[in-house]
């Protein structure tokens, strides 16, 4: 019975977000508050309701109902509980649900954290959320129902796939859905404003906290992502410029233009033919992404093997939304009068130049993921694009945006003067140009890439520095200390990311450029040397797991002759498919991470394996790099000033109303 409560729930969720779709942005343009009132119940109803088909999927997976075909092709008797809490969004049809949970959620968060803005505006928002879930949850009942049976009932599951037991991936889907799924609050409010015609400066600051949240959660889950890849594939990398990664890399560029060019629409009233068009292709990059991860036209250790038809409703699904949202841009682009005008050096102008920039990054990005599909549906062959082509054309095109990065928030609004920025930034600008330059001699020799990503981090760093100093001269306090807490979150959030921005750039400009790594025999006893560490091999023990079984290795790191550390990389075989699996073992630190892997078993007789050995110099700050920009984007979100200023709104409407009255 339990799963026939969930597909009922989700019949009653789809009623419940045609309701909130149709009727309250009805209300809406004829002006009848009762139905413009619906939305928020109707939000909150499907909530619950899709929550609810949510826990029924859960239990079944819990309980290792093996009559639900989606659990017996994703679970096994012998998984972890934990892991077949995963396996729930583990499989397509399950990730589906959690998807439109997760829709469901941002939905009821906009429904509860926006009784101060318009009533109109807010049945606009919500009924355009509606919509898109009318479309999934369509979806997910029509061809990719998690809640159908199996007959007969098999004693035992298929087990989850072991890529995928592994506790990154209990955090990893969470973030990066909440990342794709928030762009859906930005397109709303873009959306909205088109209908309604008032494309002014008050939509751009309703949207801004909710755009940055869902960029936080974006690189939240695609640094978790990378994180996840790097310790489970066993081959040491950290970014494949994979089609599937790309899938979510390319939302988070489109996202990064739009929360930039939102600023300028809510200070400036500028851009909002940018920044409508932003949130329009980020959340349109999203759905593109869950187009390509379900349609069966990729083969990745990410995407989900699914058949055609899924992937011809989701194509059909994204050219009404994509077609139906760029011909409500075209009727309402008369609208879209430009505000404040501006210098050529202005932040405007910096903010225009990084977002242009940005855009063709991302072209070169969708080209290098889209082109080869295309060769292929084409019947022209199949060719590969990969690290070369992403290397020698992103990286370059990045290089402009980074440098800006330093100056932009130097530069005052509407135009300034360039003397005086350059003399405000001449001392980081010199201090960054002499370490980028003689940084690699101390390493490895002069690399002109290294230089470059030495001289970027540097210099983002130093600036960084002095945008405090430059603020503080301005700030109240009786010391230091309180001018810098009085400082606006908004200002800490931005700096923050920055600063992550630079740390990220130092660790993949120094683990790209002086990592090392080698594959080699090795038998017990025997050893190899890499930047000044020992690693001995011991041999291997047998293992019993849950659900599989191990060989267990035994590395000995030591250096100058004392011992270290104590390694134990693993060959996994899982008992249901009989997949090996490698499970990499490494020591990391603030510094280096040393990452060990095993290979293949290569003489029985003196106990020979393939052993993968990798010196990762400083990888661990890009993970903190990330971590820093994640805060400060919530940081940013938080700032007080939105919340103030949709209060005061709200106050002075019913000042007007009073007098009316």
């Amino acid at each position: 019975m339990i799963p026939e409560l969930g597909n009922f729930a989700l019949i009653i969720a789809l009623l419940l977000a045609i309701t909130q779709a149709v009727f309250p942005i009805y209300g809406a343009q004829t002006g009848r508050v009762t139905l413009m009132r619906l939305a928020r119940p109707a939000a909150h109803g499907q909530f619950f309701f899709v929550f609810l088909a949510y826990l029924c999927l859960l239990y079944s997976f819990v309980v290792n109902d093996f009559s639900v075909t989606n659990v017996a092709r994703n679970s096994f008797s012998q998984l972890p509980v934990v892991y077949r809490i995963t396996a729930s969004w583990g499989s397509h049809e399950g990730s589906l649900l959690f998807w439109v949970l997760i829709l469901a959620l941002w939905t009821l968060a906009v429904a509860l954290f926006s009784r101060r803005l318009p009533e109109d505006m807010v049945a606009r928002v919500l009924g355009v959320m509606g919509m898109i879930s009318i479309g999934f949850l369509a979806f997910l009942l029509t061809t990719s129902n998690p809640f159908l049976r199996e007959f007969p009932i098999p004693m035992d599951g298929n087990d989850m796939n072991p890529l995928l037991q592994d506790w990154g991936m209990i955090i990893h889907p969470p973030m990066l859905y909440m990342g794709y799924v928030g762009f859906a609050v930005a397109f709303a409010f873009a959306i909205a404003a088109l209908i309604s015609g008032k494309l002014d400066a008050a939509w751009a600051r309703w949207s801004r906290p909710w755009t940055t949240v869902a960029w936080a959660f974006l690189t939240l889950g695609i640094v978790l992502g990378s994180w996840w890849a790097y310790r489970e594939l066993g081959w040491g990398g950290w970014w494949f410029w994979d089609p599937t990664e790309n899938a979510s890399f390319m939302p988070w560029i489109a996202g990064t233009a739009l929360i930039h060019s939102l600023a300028v629409t809510e200070k400036r009233g500028a851009f909002k033919a940018w920044t409508v068009l932003l949130a329009l292709t980020a959340f349109s990059l999203s759905l593109l992404g869950t187009f390509l991860v379900r349609s069966g036209v990729l083969s990745s250790v990410h995407a989900f093997a699914t058949d055609p038809a899924r992937g011809a409703f989701i194509l059909g699904f994204l050219v009404v939304v994509i077609g139906g949202s760029l011909v409500l841009y075209a009727w309402r682009a008369p609208k879209m009068i430009t505000g404040g005008q501006f210098t050529w050096f202005s932040r405007e102008a910096l903010l225009l130049g990084n977002n242009v920039v940005l855009l063709a990054a991302l072209g070169s990005v969708l080209l290098g993921t889209l082109y080869p599909l295309f060769i292929d549906a084409m019947g022209m062959g199949k060719i590969s694009v990969g690290p070369p082509y992403f290397n020698a054309v992103f990286v370059p095109l990045m290089a402009p945006v980074l440098f800006l990065m330093g100056i932009g928030p130097l530069v005052r609004w509407r135009g300034d003067s360039l003397p005086d920025v350059a003399s405000r930034l001449k001392w980081a600008l010199a201090v960054a140009v002499a370490t980028g330059f003689l940084l690699p001699f101390t390493l490895d020799g002069f690399n002109p890439w290294a230089t470059l990503g030495f001289f970027l981090a540097i210099w983002i760093a130093l600036s960084v520095l002095v945008s405090f100093r430059e603020r503080l001269k301005f700030s109240q306090g009786a010391n230091r200390f309180s001018r810098l807490a009085a400082l606006p979150l908004g200002f800490w959030g931005m700096q923050m990311a920055h600063f992550g921005m630079a740390i990220g750039i130092a660790g993949i400009t120094v683990v790209a450029n002086y990592e090392s790594e080698k594959t080699v025999r090795m038998e017990v006893g025997s050893f190899t040397e890499m930047a000044g560490y020992t690693f001995t091999f011991r041999g291997h023990t047998e293992h019993d797991g849950p659900n599989y079984r191990a060989a267990r290795g035994v590395v000995e790191v030591s250096k100058d002759g004392r011992t270290l550390y104590t390694l134990h990389p693993e060959k996994r075989i899982y008992n249901a498919s009989g997949m090996p699996m490698t499970e990499a073992a490494l020591h990391p630190s603030i510094w280096r991470d040393l990452y060990v892997s095993l290979g293949e078993p290569l003489d029985e007789t003196t106990g020979a394996w393939a052993v993968s050995v990798f010196y990762k110099p400083f990888i661990n700050w890009m993970w903190l790099g990330a971590t820093l920009m994640v805060i400060g984007g919530f940081l940013a979100a938080a700032d007080r000033r939105y919340r103030i200023a949709v209060k005061s709104r709200a106050d002075a409407k019913a000042g007007v109303a009073a007098q009316g009255a």
